[in-house]
């Protein structure tokens, strides 16, 4: 069992995200993943039964927020049932909606506790999903990969680099390293002539989830051979993705750069409430020609967030940088004159199950944010690597990015096999 404080403060970027709520209220801010499970079905009863066994390692869920307290805290809810959060969509029957996964994914979530549980079920027989969804101000990914394992799965998470502990004479070293750093990506997000949104459509504020799979030892050959890592073969297969998905669509993307969230949790915080995570912009080489050279230039820009110190750096922003420069730097880099979709990648486990039932797959709903293309999220789990797309319904061509995605992989390889 885990135990937590009456109240849990709101974290700057907790409070960011609240603002961000505030200012594009019609928006949809929730995230959260789907995990696929071969067998029969549990009842409603027993998928709750099952819940309710598991919340005391996932105490947080039974918090809500209270948004009018100064700064807002998470407080224990006095009024928590699982019926408000865990429900049933089936596919059968003269009520079953046309489409239950969509169903799942658009449900409306509680103001006060935002996060549900959906049990989607009934289209095949001997086959289910279970969706969990929640609103960005309430976890960010690496919390809810932690819900994910606490849940279904049955695996070791990957292991996360962590911030030493300060040694002395550190500290004045550090402070002048993250802010100096503070300094850098203030001006990166800045706005600069040239930088304007390019999305060329409207969107109807409905949302798809696009998906491809591919076994993970993939990504990883490919990353073992040019000495990078299995996330920059993503990256550099998104850009070439985009590159095709622009010129098929006739919507230009000239300076196309993504945020990624960058993990800053100390080791005790597994289990709070609200976001531990830095966002940084990262240049995307759309117009390169060569796969290879792409996955250079890739590497290039996101290696200096791999690095010790400026990963420790990025620890120390997240710990001390006042709300008020965090409201202003989310703001900024959220913007779709800044980036122009969120990309993240999430170890989620090994092996998952749910009783007697196997977990065969699983896929991250990542955000998608104002104004941005889509959102992209990249979830290992067991041998497989699966892409998912977070789409407007009006996205033209949206329904290639997954399958131009795996094309751009391939293209990775064939170049690999060439050069070697």
């Amino acid at each position: 069992m885990v135990t937590m404080p009456a109240d849990v403060r709101t974290h700057p970027i907790d409070r960011a995200y609240l603002r961000l709520e505030q200012a594009r209220p019609g928006a949809r801010w929730d995230t959260g993943g789907i995990a696929y499970l071969s067998g029969r079905p549990p009842s409603l009863a027993d998928f709750r039964a099952y819940v309710g066994m598991r919340l005391p390692e996932l105490p947080m869920l039974t918090y809500r927020l209270e948004r009018t307290a100064r700064p807002p805290v998470w407080r224990p809810d006095e009024a928590f049932t699982l019926e408000r959060h865990v429900h049933e969509v089936v596919t059968a029957g003269p009520e079953a909606p046309p489409s239950p996964l969509e169903t799942a994914l658009g449900a409306p979530l509680p103001r006060d506790a935002p996060w549900g549980l959906w049990l989607v079920h009934g289209e095949t027989p001997d086959e289910y999903a279970v969706c969990y969804r929640f609103e960005h101000v309430c976890q960010d990914g690496v919390a809810a990969a932690l819900a994910f394992r606490t849940l279904l799965g049955t695996g070791e998470p990957a292991l996360r680099p962590l911030p030493r502990p300060r040694g002395r004479g550190e500290n004045l070293r550090r402070t002048v390293t993250a802010l100096g750093l503070a300094v850098a990506y203030a001006f990166d997000v800045l706005p600069r002539p040239g930088r304007r949104s390019s999305t060329a459509f409207v969107p109807t504020g409905r949302r798809k989830l696009l998906r491809a799979r591919l076994p993970v030892e993939r990504l990883r050959g490919i990353g073992r051979a040019r000495g990078v890592s299995a996330n920059d073969v993503h990256l550099t297969a998104l850009a070439g993705a985009l590159g095709r998905w622009s010129e098929e669509a006739g919507i230009p993307l000239p300076h196309t750069s993504a945020l990624l969230p960058v993990d800053a949790r100390r080791h005790d915080e597994e289990q709070t409430w609200g976001n531990r995570t830095f966002a940084v912009r990262v240049r995307l080489p759309l117009t390169e020609p060569s796969p290879l050279r792409r996955l250079e230039l890739v590497a290039a820009a996101t290696s200096a967030v791999k690095r010790r110190p400026r990963r420790q750096a990025i620890h120390d922003l997240v710990r001390y940088m006042p709300a008020r420069p965090t409201a202003w730097y989310m703001r900024q880099i959220t913007s779709p004159r800044v980036t122009t979709l969120l990309a993240t990648s999430v170890p989620l486990a090994e092996d998952g199950a749910l009783g007697a039932t196997d977990v065969t797959g699983a896929a991250l709903l990542p955000l998608l944010l104002p104004g941005h293309l889509c959102g992209v999220g990249l979830a290992f789990f067991g041998d497989w690597a699966e892409v998912s797309f977070t789409v407007d319904d009006a996205l033209p061509h949206g329904g290639r990015l997954p399958g131009l995605w795996t094309d751009a992989v391939e293209e990775l390889e064939q170049d690999l096999g060439e050069v070697g």
